[in-house]
C-alpha cells in the first residue's frame, strides 16, 4: 500500500520522511528512536503490508510531534509521542482506528 495521509482536524498524519526538505530523525530521536534506517524501514513497511507508520504532525510547520504505528496483520496499535505533545498521539490513535476500521475492515487493538 502506498502511504496514507490523514488530517483529523487538529494534526495531520503522514509517513515518516528523510529527503532534502523534511528530516524526522531529530524528531524520531526524542521519541528515542536512534536506528538511522528507521524512516526506511518505515517505508518498506509500507510497501510490504507489515506496518503502517505516522508522523502526527503540526499542520503549519510539519513538524513531528508524535507517531502512531499500526500493523495490519495483527490489528496491534501502538504511539509514542514527544514531551507534551500526549494529546496529539491518543487523538491520533483514534483517528488511525477508525481509518482501519473504515479502509482495512478491521478492528485495532492497542
Amino acid at each position: 500500500m502506498e502511504p496514507v495521509e490523514i488530517n483529523n482536524g487538529q494534526w495531520y498524519l503522514r509517513a515518516l520522511r528523510y529527503d532534502d526538505r523534511v528530516d524526522d530523525r531529530p524528531a524520531l530521536a526524542d521519541l528515542g528512536e536512534v536506528d538511522l534506517d528507521y524512516v526506511h524501514d518505515a517505508e518498506d513497511g509500507w510497501a510490504d503490508d507489515t506496518r503502517y507508520t505516522w508522523a502526527v504532525c503540526e499542520p503549519t510547520t510539519g513538524e513531528l510531534l508524535a507517531e502512531v504505528t499500526l500493523d495490519p496483520v495483527t490489528a496491534y496499535l501502538h504511539s509514542r509521542a514527544r514531551p507534551g505533545f500526549q494529546d496529539a498521539a491518543a487523538m491520533s490513535e483514534d483517528t488511525v482506528r477508525r481509518w482501519a476500521s473504515a479502509v482495512l475492515g478491521i478492528t485495532v487493538h492497542t
